[in-house]
């Protein structure tokens, strides 16, 4: 069963998710106007649903930070989550 890659990145601003599809100009993208607090595993997996996704079987988010500027410390952190997807039929959407 081939899987995606979902994720979820907020700089500061508003929270987004989306399935990254190479090759595919616009990703399913869902957006929280909210800086906080984080969108909850519920929230997520309702956000996947909407854009025809699920988290595959025994998949769990993993969090990075990224900076605009890596040689500049004091710029701001962009937190980026990442969790392997399918679509909810079970195949790629």
């Amino acid at each position: 069963m081939k899987t995606l890659t979902a994720q979820m990145s907020s700089d500061g601003r508003a929270w987004r998710l989306y399935v990254v599809l190479y090759g595919v100009p616009d990703w399913p993208t869902f957006r929280w106007e909210r800086s906080g607090p984080v969108p909850t595993g519920t929230e997520r997996r309702a956000a996947l649903a909407a854009l025809g996704y699920e988290m595959a079987p025994g998949a769990a988010w993993s969090w990075t930070e990224d900076s605009r500027d890596p040689d500049d410390d004091s710029t701001p952190v962009v937190l980026i989550a990442a969790v392997a997807v399918r679509g909810r039929d079970g195949g790629v959407a």
